[in-house]
């Protein structure tokens, strides 16, 4: 009885979903002229004038600009537009329901798989996904979870078909870091055996460094020989760029110890890292910014990592790093609320590192981060056209997301929020005050 309710469940839930992402309608894409705006470029101050959008890509930007005699011209008097605002790890499209297994792409059974790329689960039908590009955030970086080394996680545009056509260009290898600290309250190992498990992962990862570079090495023997035998083993295969530097590898780490002892392990290994969570960064913030090592942050709106601290130390975190001359990205962290991502940033905001830093934490400094500053991040003449028409300032509630262009799509603004809040409030049959 129990899992037939669990079905039933299930199969009502994913019914309205599939109404609900029917309903929503489809993008338009063309040329569009957004006239009389003003336009946050983020990189290059504030101009007062036209943005044209062609071809998917930004083509003019000032206050002559020559549109097509087609252009759709849309009147921003008194509006605002930004950059697309850029999630660096969400689990978007990989999870629909967090409490339903059957519906959670996110994680896979075994501690090493590199093999595994999270593109390949993306739903483009997902719920979340019109409720979170309404509010501004067109580009994600959505990731998997579990296990030592969980796969590769994947930037996604938020509109498509399929998961190909969302991908904006960037992968990178996740790996969460080994630490000896308790897993929580219900965890009751002592601190020795707890160090134990810590050396052992690191072993883990050691080994297998080691294995791929004598694997890689054999590959490139065999290239020049093609008598060598090597036997195909897809994990070492799927680690070999991680080993060579060509894919970044975002490590996954929290407590303050476990950052330094992540900092000594990229350094001695040579790898082309990001740190992601960063939780406790502010405590060791000085030693990232000597290492060089990016970080994406986040979630900012959380409680403290330990009940001796602040009540807002996790919003002044990012701040702190990014004093200390560390490259700094603020991520959700979310599957259901990537859509509070500018919320987040206005926390940071607030408490210390200042409008523009944080406001760069959420477009630029991601595209920099991924190598990807040429098409995404900025209101600039040539680059792709993610963008948002708004009322205000994007990191204030009060704000009114008006229309959302990714890719040059004009996207529709609904989604099954929207669409939830129109049937209530003009619900017919119903009953009469």
């Amino acid at each position: 009885m129990r899992f037939s309710k669990i079905f039933l469940f299930l199969g009502l839930f994913l019914t309205t979903a599939g109404l609900a992402a029917q309903v929503v309608g489809k993008a338009t894409k063309g040329a569009f002229l957004l006239k009389n705006a003003t336009i946050e470029t983020v990189t290059k101050g504030t101009v007062k004038g036209d943005l044209l959008i062609q071809d998917g890509k930004i083509t003019g930007i000032g206050t002559s600009v020559n549109a097509p005699a087609d252009a759709k011209v849309i009147d921003c008097t008194g509006k605002f537009v930004y950059p697309g605002f850029i999630d660096g790890g969400t689990n978007l499209g990989l999870v629909e329901v967090s409490s339903v297994s059957l519906t959670d792409d996110a994680s896979e059974i075994g501690d090493i798989k590199p093999f595994l790329s999270s593109l390949t689960a993306v739903n483009p039908s997902a719920t979340a996904i019109p409720v979170t590009r309404v509010s501004g955030v067109t580009t994600v970086l959505t990731k998997p979870t579990g296990g030592l080394i969980p796969g590769t996680a994947s930037l996604i545009n938020l509109v498509g078909y399929s998961p190909t056509e969302m991908y904006a260009g960037y992968q990178a290898m996740q790996m969460n870091f080994p630490s000896s600290g308790a897993r929580g309250r219900w965890d009751r190992r002592s601190e020795e055996d707890r160090k134990k498990d810590e050396d052992k992962k690191l072993k883990e990862i050691n080994d297998l460094w080691a294995e791929t570079k004598l694997f890689a090495s054999i590959s490139a023997a065999k290239a020049k020989d093609p008598s060598i035998r090597q036997t195909y083993n897809p994990t070492l295969e799927a680690m070999a760029p991680v080993v060579d530097g060509s894919m970044a590898l975002m490590i996954e780490v929290d407590r303050d110890k476990d950052i330094l002892s992540a900092l000594k392990w990229i350094k001695e290994n040579k790898v082309n890292a990001v740190l992601s969570g960063c939780a406790e960064g502010w405590r060791v913030a000085k030693e990232i910014a000597e290492a060089k090592v990016p970080v994406i942050t986040g979630p900012v709106i959380s409680i403290p990592t330990r009940q001796s601290d602040r009540y807002d130390q996790s919003y002044t975190n990012p701040g702190i790093l990014a004093k200390a001359g560390v490259q700094v990205a603020i991520r959700s962290n979310n599957t259901e609320n990537v859509r509070d991502l500018p919320f987040h940033a206005g926390f940071a905001a607030a408490y210390g590192m200042g409008r523009q830093a944080a406001l760069e934490a959420i477009t630029i400094v991601p595209a920099r981060i991924m190598g990807l500053e040429k098409e995404l991040g900025s209101l600039e003449v040539g680059k792709t056209a993610n963008l948002f028409i708004c009322d205000g300032d994007p990191m204030e509630t009060k704000t009114q997301i008006e229309q959302v262009f990714i890719q040059g799509w004009e996207i529709p603004m609904n989604s099954r929020h929207s669409l939830l809040y129109d049937e209530f409030l003009e619900r017919s049959p119903g009953v009469k005050n």
